[in-house]
């Protein structure tokens, strides 16, 4: 990773995109007609008692995750939005402190020499920006000795993702996946569900009213393939059933999905394969042809009805021109594949939020 990556790691990991909106990056809203001002609410005379950032937040097999740094990972989320954002920084870092955990374990620990090393390429960084040292830690309420953890831990990740990405491997998954590089799209419209639990009857629920919501948009498209003259060849029967599939989801979308898309009737645009949608939705939504609808999936805002609305294919690309953007997506895979064994046999304990 460069000075320049680590950087921005620096500044963004603990607030992915993924935790202020219900999906990433939807088109959007139109422009609301302007309102007269309204009067301000009368301001609590208790505020709610500061939280202490050097109370646990979590701990994860026996270590601590302090407030502090789940702080530090809701300074850029807007404050309305800080409590729904919570769990979703605090899980991002618990899976990094698992992962660490485990790379510890496996002794790939990095000199003091490489550590130094790349403080000293952010130090140049910096200077480039003209920026110090001090002025960035100060920006991101960290300790230079939290930094140098940072580092090495980011040194332990890029040390074993170099053992497992051999060109071989990378190969194979620019082979097997190439609509992940070659700028293929997908516009999507969904209906989000987000059950208030997950215990197993509430989940049945929630996925049986979205097939019900599925089976209602298709006896919709067959009322109106009823209507279309028996003389129509093919093309314009399927162009019907395509209209009135995308109208009865659209209407459906406005009236129960719990995204803000439902106020374009779920339209979440175009999206590439990778680095927009969280990966089960855009696994989902990448297996449909054109006005096909998914099964429930589930992601971690809840639980989505998928209609893919168009597709439109990317371009002819080599190994050699994508090959960088492989090994991320390789990292990010095999980084979601370790997190996902780890956290089955971790103790985790979250402390209750007061």
């Amino acid at each position: 990773m460069t000075p320049l990556r680590l950087l921005v790691g620096l500044l963004f990991c603990l607030t992915p995109a993924v935790l202020v909106a219900q999906a990433p990056q939807p088109m959007p809203p139109a422009q609301p007609m302007p309102q007269p001002p309204r009067p301000m609410p009368p301001q609590p005379t208790n505020p709610p008692p500061a939280i202490d950032p050097n109370a646990v937040a979590a701990t994860v097999n026996g270590e601590a995750i302090l407030e502090l740094a789940v702080l530090r990972g809701l300074d850029a989320v807007p404050p309305a939005k800080r409590r729904e954002a919570r769990p979703e920084v605090l899980n991002f870092l618990i899976d990094n402190l698992l992962l660490d955990q485990s790379l510890k374990q496996a002794n790939l620990n990095p000199t003091p020499q490489e550590v130094e090393a790349r403080l000293g390429e952010m130090k140049a960084e910096l200077t480039k920006r003209q920026m110090s040292l001090e002025e960035m830690l100060k920006g991101l309420k960290l300790t230079e000795a939290e930094l140098r953890q940072h580092i090495t831990a980011d040194l332990r990740w890029e040390r074993y993702v170099a053992s497992q990405a051999t060109d071989a491997a990378l190969k194979q998954l620019f082979q097997t996946s190439k609509e992940m590089f070659d700028e293929s799209t997908v516009q999507a419209r969904h209906i989000l569900l987000t059950p208030a639990a997950e215990d197993a009857k509430t989940v049945e629920a929630t996925v049986a009213a979205l097939r019900s919501f599925k089976q209602h948009v298709e006896s919709q498209a067959a009322e109106a393939l009823k209507k279309v003259p028996a003389t129509a060849d093919a093309l314009a029967r399927e162009r019907a059933r395509a209209v009135a599939i995308d109208e009865a989801f659209a209407a459906l979308a406005k009236e129960r999905s719990a995204c803000p898309s439902k106020a374009r009737g779920g339209d979440l645009g175009a999206f590439p394969r990778v680095g927009f949608m969280v990966e089960p939705f855009s696994k989902a939504a990448f297996a449909l042809k054109p006005f096909e609808m998914s099964d429930a999936v589930k992601t971690p805002f809840g639980y989505h009805l998928i209609l893919a609305v168009d597709r439109k294919p990317g371009k002819d690309v080599t190994y050699e021109q994508v090959k960088e953007r492989v090994r991320d997506v390789f990292a990010e895979r095999l980084r979601e594949n370790i997190v996902a064994q780890l956290r089955a046999k971790a103790q985790i304990a979250i402390a209750p939020v007061k």
